[in-house]
């Protein structure tokens, strides 16, 4: 089969958190058809004892184990040249070795990179084709961030949105195609980056309709008499984090004044020590990592997606969709959806949230929605449907092109760094 260079900011497996399904996807869909030689890093000690899993899919895998906390302070020498904090945290001098080596010996011409902030890596290879998933404009979910924090934390996601969209461009500039999840991301980004109208187009999710099936809901996690509303996701994540709160601390006690059996399940790894706090409420149960989240979900009365700052489309959504579980998500999220509100899925905003998870109560109500939410799924949302256009678009010649952008990492390419 023909080589393929694959890079992930991190380690696509197991698929257990949003961007890590949707990386696991593409990787598994492109190994049907290339030898896959794959470069990633891991952020979470948990996730080494599934690197033989992985393995087992590519020709080569190279991992480097990275700690964040310290990769977050490394990241602040960006202030002083001038870049985008996140492009200096992604930055290895071994990594970069492990490319240039890896494309050298075995004649590598394609290159499918996942998250802008890899591409840095193919600076020094403006003749391998490549394909760049975005997946969000993540400079704008930067700009967001900046409001809702104090100084200096606000001056710094506001200089992070604009290097970022710096090098945001500049990647789609050198990018044979580049891609974002949705239409919507991909009107945001030409708003912001006008120049390059027409050289970005959506690739949206799917959801394993297999996997997430209401036949395979295991076991009912709750206690018997209460009323189960569900929250999942990686909860280290600060949307996650600000959802979490804010419908504990905001909707919560409305619904629970009309239904006292209500109670919120925060469902995820890592919660952060805000979540965590939650508990004390005494209508809060925060699980931390559960081996199998399809039980939680899948019994759930309903799911709610309150993400006040987030962007595209939320695989937390499909997959209760999927599960035939009726959901609520963040009424500016409904756009990102190929479905239709009222009847697929419900959206609310602060004044109504409360009043649309009550309405879900009603187990005639929450069963219609959830059977339509599954047959949505079912017809537009397979990741096979989904990435059928990447076949086509690594078969096709490669356009012109620029070939620069960002800044070239400061590394030589001595010697061969690898593990896996």
């Amino acid at each position: 089969m023909e080589p393929l260079l694959f890079l992930a900011h991190r380690l696509p497996f197991p698929p257990n958190k949003g961007d890590k399904i949707r990386s696991f996807h593409l990787l598994k869909h492109l190994a049907r058809r290339h030898a896959l030689h794959v470069g990633t890093f891991v952020d979470d000690p948990a996730d080494l004892p599934h690197l033989p899993e992985l393995a087992a899919m590519c020709v080569q895998l190279r991992t480097e184990t990275i700690a964040p906390r310290s990769r977050k302070v490394l990241s602040l020498r960006a202030l002083a040249t001038g870049e985008a904090l996140s492009v200096v945290y992604y930055r290895s001098a071994a990594m970069q070795r492990w490319v240039d080596d890896t494309i050298a010996r075995h004649r590598i011409t394609k290159a499918v990179v996942f998250c802008s902030t890899m591409a840095q890596y193919l600076d020094r290879h403006p003749q391998v084709h490549r394909i760049v998933d975005l997946v969000d404009v993540d400079s704008a979910k930067w700009s967001e961030y900046a409001p809702r924090h104090r100084w200096p934390m606000s001056w710094l996601y506001r200089r992070e949105a604009r290097t970022l969209l710096d090098f945001e461009a500049g990647v789609v500039a050198a990018a044979d195609r580049s891609l974002l999840v949705t239409p919507a991301e991909v009107a945001l980004f030409e708003s912001l980056a006008p120049a390059l109208k027409g050289r970005v187009e959506a690739l949206p999710n799917g959801v394993d309709v297999d996997f997430f099936n209401p036949a395979n809901a295991g076991a009912n996690p709750y206690a018997s008499g209460v009323k189960p509303v569900v929250f999942t996701g990686a909860m280290d994540y600060w949307p996650n984090i600000d959802a979490a709160c804010w419908f504990a601390n905001e909707v919560m006690p409305r619904i629970r004044a009309v239904e006292p059996a209500a109670h919120f399940f925060v469902v995820g790894m890592n919660p952060a020590p805000a979540v965590r706090e939650l508990e004390k409420t005494g209508f809060v149960t925060v699980t931390g990592r559960v081996d199998d989240v399809r039980p939680w979900v899948a019994h759930a009365a309903c799911a709610v997606a309150p993400l006040r700052v987030a962007r595209g489309i939320q695989n937390k959504v499909l997959e209760a969709m999927a599960l035939a579980r009726p959901v609520v998500v963040w009424h500016t999220l409904s756009a990102s959806l190929d479905a239709q509100p009222g009847r697929d899925f419900l959206a609310a905003d602060a004044a109504s949230y409360a009043e649309r998870v009550l309405a879900l109560f009603d187990p005639a109500y929450a069963q219609a929605i959830g059977q339509a939410a599954r047959a949505r799924i079912e017809l537009v949302y397979r990741w096979d449907s989904a990435l059928a256009a990447l076949d086509a678009w690594l078969d096709a010649p490669a356009p012109a092109r620029s070939t620069q952008h960002g800044s070239t990492p400061d590394v030589q390419p001595d010697v061969l760094h690898a593990r896996g």
